[in-house]
């Protein structure tokens, strides 16, 4: 395998991720689910429990094919057939849910929308393994690092730009009279109905259509061995079960991966709870929510750009750890915000500025601090990935990587089984994250252990 690749293949790549990552935020974090937990569910509590349910569905069929999946790639070889009808069925999931309606209205139900969110959960896992399993011939082994953090950026540039779109087009007309926002929603929306909401499947699934198309034309696929599909099942299966048997031989990466199952349920559980934790905390409602999640998704595009750098500076295992530990320090901080309080101390809640969203002292430093954790969050989250690459062989990533879906999905449970129980022990929002420090500090704990992962000789 070449150590370079074109700049054509790894901006393609790159930008397979950017039109991918916005399903997490426009559908699952700041548009598409909490209307449908208010407007078709009802019930915020009960809208939860069963979107979590979708999320366990989803997790569990990760847990039991995608390791399998991935070492049966690595027998047969190119990437590309299986990850074609990946991302049309992922395309038809998002666009089906302009169909799903409010409650009293004929249309796709709450049932439906359970049914997609655990057929998504697959959908993206298959597609993050299939598509990080490109990633060397996409970049060479020179480019690993700059074309996840490219990624990762290009993902959250990409969400700014279609919250700013949402917003202006959808969410804003007819609720405030500012001269650049028109005065109904656009295409004749109907708010009414869920439509502005609504619209955000379609807008998703066009997106990554479209944008998935240079990855098939530009990236090199692997190529393809004379291993036919049942011979390539039967013999990824045994692969599979050789590299658990053979622990002292994958002892390390098998570590990596032990530690990033754990670091990573602490890193979901900051992006599935901190905007509930931020609305509640802050008492935001919709519009300062939106602005939130804009404000953050710009912020993680810094993370994604500077990745690479410390990957480069300090080698990907150092560079994570690093961002562990500003994780874990910026999660305490948070806990000590409130709407009159800053770091566990009392502090006016009185405007210091004329403005929509964000006029005290205390909503801007929390609004600081969540800029702090969208970089570090996302940093965390390509050097991991790198890393990943320089653990193991590359004739291994895609059983590798198959096992990497599985860490960060398996025990995708425990993060909110923790939160939840926390919650309810401690009585507060606050009380509900203090286990998700303790996942990322022994996460951080077991990366002192893991072996190599530094800087690459020059």
């Amino acid at each position: 395998m070449s150590d370079t690749a074109s700049p054509r293949a790894t901006r393609a790549w790159a930008l397979a991720q950017a039109v991918r990552d916005p399903y997490v935020i426009l559908i699952t974090i700041y548009i598409f689910v909490p209307w449908f937990v208010r407007a078709v569910v009802g019930d915020p509590v009960q809208g939860q429990a069963l979107v979590a349910q979708g999320g366990k569905w989803g997790g569990w069929a990760v847990m039991l094919s995608m390791p399998l999946l991935g070492a049966t790639i690595d027998r047969l070889g190119p990437r590309k057939p299986l990850l074609a009808p990946v991302v049309l069925a992922m395309v038809v999931t998002t666009t089906s849910l302009w169909w799903v309606m409010p409650a009293g209205h004929a249309g796709l139900g709450v049932m439906w929308v359970i049914g997609a969110g655990a057929v998504m959960t697959w959908l993206f896992s298959a597609h993050e393994m299939l598509h990080n399993a490109l990633l060397v011939p996409a970049a060479g082994h020179a480019g690993l690092a700059q074309a996840s953090g490219l990624g990762l950026a290009g993902g959250n540039a990409m969400s700014v730009g279609l919250l700013l779109f949402v917003l202006l087009a959808f969410a804003l007309p007819g609720s405030v009279d500012w001269p650049f926002v028109p005065a109904t929603p656009l295409m004749g929306l109907d708010p009414a109905l869920g439509e502005p909401a609504r619209i955000t499947g379609p807008i998703v699934g066009a997106l990554l259509l479209v944008g998935s198309i240079p990855l098939f034309r530009s990236v090199p696929d692997m190529p393809r061995t004379r291993a036919r599909l049942g011979a390539a099942l039967v013999g990824g299966a045994n692969d599979l079960w050789r590299m658990v048997r053979d622990v002292r031989g994958n002892a390390n990466p098998l570590l990596y991966l032990l530690a990033r199952m754990i670091f990573t349920d602490g890193l979901t559980a900051i992006l599935l709870f901190g905007g509930i934790y931020a609305a509640g905390t802050m008492g935001w409602g919709t519009l300062p929510m939106l602005g939130y999640g804009i404000v953050l998704s710009c912020a993680a595009v810094v993370g994604g750009l500077l990745a690479p750098r410390l990957d480069g500076l300090l080698g990907p295992r150092l560079a994570l750890m690093l961002e562990l530990l500003l994780l874990i320090v910026l999660q305490s901080l948070v806990l000590g915000m409130g709407q009159d309080r800053i770091l566990f101390q009392p502090a006016a809640a009185t405007p210091i500025w004329d403005a929509p969203m964000f006029t005290t002292l205390p909503e801007l430093v929390f609004l600081g601090l969540g800029c702090g954790l969208a970089i570090t969050v996302t940093a965390a989250y390509a050097s991991s990935r790198t890393l990943l690459t320089r653990l193991v062989p590359p004739d291994r990533l895609g059983a590798f990587f198959g096992l990497y879906a599985l860490s960060g999905t398996a025990t995708m449970w425990l993060g909110p089984l923790l939160v939840e129980q926390a919650t309810r022990i401690g009585g507060s929002q606050a009380a509900g994250f203090v286990p998700v420090i303790g996942l990322l500090a022994v996460g951080l704990v077991l990366l002192l252990l893991v072996r190599g992962g530094g800087k690459l000789a020059v």
